[in-house]
């Protein structure tokens, strides 16, 4: 029970990354507040209680300001608190340099890097009022090597890397740690989504010689959420079982 008392928000927690860490979470004590772009949180709600957990839900996405400003204050009417912040929504709109659309440069701009922008922007305030908090920012092994077909992507998980690191300076001495997690191809919907030779070329040229799972992404978010991580500051955690090594 690491997150004991603890009240953690994760954005885009519907699904995938997000859905995996907000269950472990709640196994480890935390009350959980899930947004996502959703309109119905029925089921993983449903989820959580059966283990025994707490959970809230607000559809919002969080490229809108104002609807996370409104997400935000939800949260802290009901919880009374943000003790972490998991910036995890995320969206692809893959395309070469030549074939993206501005939409799907914007689109992709607005969840993805902007997303993260409004949410720590929101919970920065309360979390400063009170002296204390952790924000982990999910950004991408892409962000730090670049992948064909996602300019847009890259960008917008590079742009993460170095808001991470300009956040850990102006937070670290109020006593917020801000971190980022990098993970390389999990077998998420998004990934399964990728032609079978290419997940199998992936997983051939990753030195574990698989793709991650959902589990290794969101055990990084509880070790960097915990007590365990009160020292660590603007770090940058691949998960990707080497392939950037």
């Amino acid at each position: 029970m690491r997150l004991q008392g603890k009240v953690a928000l994760i954005t885009g927690g519907q699904s995938g990354l997000g859905r995996e860490a907000a269950l472990l979470f709640a196994r480890e004590g935390a009350r959980v507040a899930v947004c996502d772009l959703a309109a119905d949180g029925t089921e993983l709600i449903a989820a959580i209680n059966e283990q025994k957990g707490e959970c809230f839900y607000f559809p919002a996405n969080v490229s809108d300001f104002a609807r996370v400003e409104n997400m935000v204050a939800a949260v802290l009417k009901h919880y009374g608190a943000i003790d972490i912040l998991i910036n995890n929504a995320g969206i692809t709109r893959d395309a070469t340099l030549l074939k993206m659309t501005l939409e799907q440069w914007n689109q992709v701009i607005g969840v993805n890097l902007s997303g993260v922008f409004h949410c720590t922007k929101a919970v920065a305030p309360h979390m400063l009022e009170r002296g204390k908090g952790k924000i982990i920012n999910t950004s991408s092994i892409v962000g730090i090597a670049g992948n064909f077909g996602q300019t847009n992507y890259s960008a917008a998980k590079a742009g993460v890397i170095g808001m991470t690191k300009t956040w850990a300076r102006e937070l670290g001495p109020k006593g917020i740690t801000v971190n980022a997690v990098a993970p390389g191809f999990i077998a998420t919907e998004m990934v399964k989504k990728m032609p079978e030779k290419v997940s199998q070329a992936i997983s051939e040229r990753t030195p574990l010689r698989r793709l991650g799972r959902p589990r290794d992404v969101a055990n990084a978010y509880l070790f960097l959420a915990s007590e365990e991580a009160d020292f660590i500051n603007g770090a940058v955690l691949s998960v990707d079982g080497g392939l950037t090594l």
